[in-house]
This record gives C-alpha cells, sequence and structure tokens, in this order.
C-alpha cells in the first residue's frame, strides 16, 4: 500500500485517483501527525510526502520516521513546488527521502518511479522473508544437530560398555566408530578382524544387506592379535532408519565359542546315543515279532493286543532315533540326497494312506494344481516332510481332525500348502518355529516331541535349494509350507 500525505485534498484526491487507476492501493493523511500515526499502526510499500505543511513539514516527518525501525526502511519520495533550489533538495535527501518530484507532477514520470519503487520493495520484502526462513531453518539444523551429537553420544557410551566388540558405519559402510573390545582382534579402527580362511567373507555379505538394507547376521570365526585360536562369534550389523532412509549402520560380534562346543558336544552325545540304540531297538523289533507269530493262532486276544501295543511303541522309539540320526548327519554335514524323478500325485496320495493308519478320524482335504508330470527330488526325504507336515497339523488341532493340502506351481517350483485348523502359533515364537529342539512353550506342556522334526524338515528342503515357512495366527490354525524346484 501507498500512503500519500498532503495538507490539500485537492492533492491528495487527484493523485489518489491516479495511482488506483493503475491498480495501487492507496492510504491518505492530511498532516504530518496523522501519517506518523498510520505508519506506526499500517505497512507501506512507499510513502510520497508533500514538502510544505503546516505544523510539521516534510523534512521533519521524514526525520521522524527514519528515527522509527519499522519506517526507517520505507521508501519516501518528496513532492513541493516551491523548494525546488538545490538545498531544499538536498535537505530532503539528508532527511531520508530517496527521490524528489516537483510539481506540478508529470503523471508518467510519477508512475513509472512509484512502479519502481514498488517493485524494489516487493523484492525486499521477499528477500526479508528469505532470510527469515533461512535463520529459522539454520536454528532448526543447530538444534538437529545438537541433539542428533547427543544421541551419537549416547550410542558410543552404550557401545563402550558392552562386552561384546561394538561398532557404527556411515549408510555407505565406512566404519566411523569402535570401542575398545575392538582393538584385542584388529589393529585397525577401519579394518574389520581377519576371519577364519573357510569362513564367509564379511565386506561381501554387507554388501548384499546394504543394497536390500537389511540387517546382517552371521557365523564367523575371528580371534584375538595374540592368540592363534579362532573363536566363533555371531555377527549382527542393523540399520538404523529415519523416515525409511538408512542414516547410520550399528554392529556387534558376541563371542559365542562356548555355546558352539556345548552344541559340538550334544551333537556327538546324540549321534553316539542314537547309533547304540538302533542295533537293541532291532533285536527288541525281531522279538516281538517272533512273539507274534508264536502266538499267531493263540485264542488269548489279550496277548495279541499287547504286542501290537507294544510294536506300535517301538515304532515311534524307531522314527524317535532316525530323527536323530538325521540330526547327527546334517551337522556332520553327511545327510545325502537321492534324487530321481517320481509321480508327486502317487506319493501322496501314499502318505495319506500312511496318515489314516495312525489317525482314523483324520479328514485330509486336497486343493489347488495337480502335479502331472514328474518331480527330481528326494523322494523318501520329501515323503519324511509331508509326513512330518501332516502329523504335527493333527498333533495340535485336538478339537478339529480337517486338514487340508494345496500345491502350487510357479515359476519352476512346486509349493506345498499344510494348512490345519488347531491352536496356531504366537507370531513372535514363528520365526524359530524351524530351529533346532525349539518348542513353544504355550504348547509343550499338554503335546509330547522333542522339537527335532521341522528342523529336519527346512535342512531337507535347504538341501534341495527350496524355501520353506509359516503362516500363523494364534487360535485360528496353521499353515506350514515348502517349495522345491521341479
Amino acid at each position: 500500500m501507498i500512503l500519500i500525505v498532503d495538507d490539500k485534498p485537492e492533492n491528495i484526491y487527484s493523485l489518489k485517483r491516479l495511482l488506483e487507476s493503475k491498480k495501487f492501493g492507496v492510504d491518505t493523511a492530511l498532516s504530518g501527525e496523522e501519517a506518523l500515526k498510520k505508519v506506526l499502526k499500517n505497512n507501506y510499500a512507499l510513502i510520497i510526502l508533500d514538502v510544505q505543511m503546516p505544523d510539521m513539514d516534510g523534512f521533519e516527518v521524514a526525520e521522524t520516521l527514519a528515527g522509527f525501525s519499522k519506517s526507517k526502511d520505507i521508501p519516501i519520495i518528496f513532492l513541493s513546488a516551491v523548494n525546488t533550489d538545490k538545498k531544499f533538495i538536498a535537505q530532503g535527501y539528508a532527511s531520508g527521502a530517496i527521490d524528489y518530484v516537483t510539481k506540478p507532477v508529470d503523471p508518467d514520470i510519477l508512475i513509472l518511479k512509484v512502479k519502481t519503487f514498488y517493485r524494489l520493495y516487493e523484492q525486499t520484502t521477499a528477500l526479508n522473508e528469505i532470510q527469515t526462513a533461512l535463520r529459522a531453518e539454520i536454528e532448526i539444523r543447530k538444534k538437529v544437530q545438537a541433539e542428533l551429537k547427543e544421541r551419537v553420544e549416547q550410542l558410543h557410551s552404550t557401545l563402550e560398555s558392552l562386552p561384546q566388540v561394538a561398532f557404527t558405519s556411515d549408510p555407505e559402510g565406512n566404519i566411523e566408530f569402535v570401542n575398545k573390545q575392538w582393538f584385542r582382534y584388529s589393529l585397525s579402527a577401519k579394518a574389520f578382524p581377519y576371519t577364519h580362511p573357510d569362513d564367509k567373507n564379511i565386506e561381501q555379505e554387507w554388501t548384499i544387506c546394504m543394497f536390500t538394507e537389511s540387517p546382517l547376521e552371521l557365523e564367523v570365526r575371528i580371534k584375538e592379535l595374540n592368540s592363534d585360536a579362532y573363536h566363533f562369534h555371531l555377527l549382527r550389523i542393523i540399520p538404523i532408519k529415519e523416515k525409511d532412509k538408512v542414516v547410520k549402520w550399528v554392529g556387534t560380534f558376541t563371542d559365542i565359542e562356548d555355546q558352539k562346543q556345548i552344541e559340538k558336544k550334544k551333537d556327538e552325545f546324540l549321534s553316539i546315543a542314537s547309533h547304540e540304540l538302533k542295533t537293541p531297538l532291532t533285536s527288541i523289533k525281531a522279538y516281538v515279532q517272533l512273539l507274534q507269530r508264536s502266538l499267531k493262532n493263540n485264542p488269548d486276544n489279550t496277548a495279541n493286543t499287547y504286542l501290537e501295543r507294544a510294536q506300535l511303541q517301538l515304532s515311534k522309539l524307531n522314527n524317535l532315533i532316525a530323527d536323530l540320526l538325521d540330526i547327527s548327519k546334517i551337522e556332520s554335514g553327511k545327510l545325502k540326497l537321492n534324487k530321481k524323478l517320481f509321480n508327486f500325485e502317487n506319493l501322496l496320495s501314499s502318505v495319506t494312506d500312511i496318515i489314516h493308519q495312525t489317525h482314523e478320524n483324520a479328514e485330509i482335504i486336497r486343493k489347488g494344481t495337480l502335479v502331472n508330470h514328474p518331480i527330481f527330488a528326494d523322494e523318501v526325504r520329501i515323503e519324511q516332510v509331508l509326513i512330518n507336515y501332516l502329523t504335527n497339523a493333527l498333533k495340535y488341532s485336538p478339537d478339529n481332525k480337517q486338514v487340508t493340502i494345496e500345491t502350487e506351481l510357479h515359476n519352476g517350483h512346486l509349493k506345498v500348502i499344510v494348512t490345519d485348523f488347531g491352536i496356531g502359533i504366537p507370531l513372535e515364537k514363528q520365526k524359530n518355529i524351524f530351529g533346532k529342539f525349539f518348542r513353544v512353550e504355550e504348547s509343550s506342556l499338554r503335546f509330547q516331541g522333542l522339537g527335532i522334526g521341522l528342523y529336519i524338515c527346512s535342512e531337507i528342503i535347504r538341501q534341495h535349494q527350496g524355501t520353506y515357512g509359516v503362516n500363523s495366527k494364534e487360535g485360528e490354525g496353521s499353515s506350514f509350507y515348502f517349495t522345491i524346484p521341479i
């Protein structure tokens, strides 16, 4: 808005009409005192100020405006028909004016000057707004940097207090901080400790995870600088994200050598025990079979009933020992696959018959795509996986004996899904359900088992270069699946 200050209403009227015809907003004052009051209340882009006014002339008004912080930068055009002498013009500039127009006013010249000063005002206003925004941005950045620095210091303090080897890196994987434990294994704060020659390369594995922005979990063997013995460590590196963007990586090496040694001794015990149990079990089964034959024509059904029950328990014990032997083979890397072409539908029919022999009330429903062409895999091991999935589905569905088997063919892979409608598995337990000896605490007291069946299944599918998993909702049931290439 433009303020016109003149003690003559007729002059104000003509100037106002001229400026309004050019779409300028105009305000007016008939005296210097009125002009000062309006300037303090309103914002103006330009003031057109008459020099010759009673009581308080234009020079005094300009000098007063120059003393106010709000108005000192408002451009002033002096307007006068009397004081055209150079000394009066100089006094006008000294009072704070930036231009001087004499009467009679040339409308074109005045409009040109007004447009120029108005444009300068708009540019100055825009620059001031930008400057204010920049200052606010700088303050925000300073605050964020201070908070970030505090968080980083807290993180470093936490990592220093850990007994594990710990470090952080930037988003590109360049190590930024290591704790004091690091230097037990590495001389450089920028290079990972040396790993066993047979272990995976840390940098290569981490590069893959950086590309997918996913955590890395890797077992590696590293050794202290003053030792020749390699110890197993679990390396975990997780991304720290802000607004879905990785800003930092945090990693730890946790010594798991004692755990590995305990597992090794346990596996050795299982291997020895299962082999030692196999021989007497075979003999017991043979004696029971001979006894059954000798009592075949015996009218005493009680003895035959007891023998049948003994045979059933021997079969369960035999399956348990077989599972223990499989674990021993898996741990020693001796679980071999005998792959050949076979008819999957025939295998599925056979498995269903086997399940019905031990679960007479089971209702197994077939769904999905029929597998009409041969599958190249280990038929015996795939049968073992199917029986385990179905047995578990029925065992953990005490109130509903309905189970579905669904097959899908996609991109050269066969997917098999076994779904039950039983007790389900809590979400936080599902990631460990295929772990060795893992059992869900909530169901371990109600249902027998060692927690090794699914572990064996996972290893069988892994050796087939397949995938496996579970989708479950507590109280509604579970869907266990696996895929294998065909």
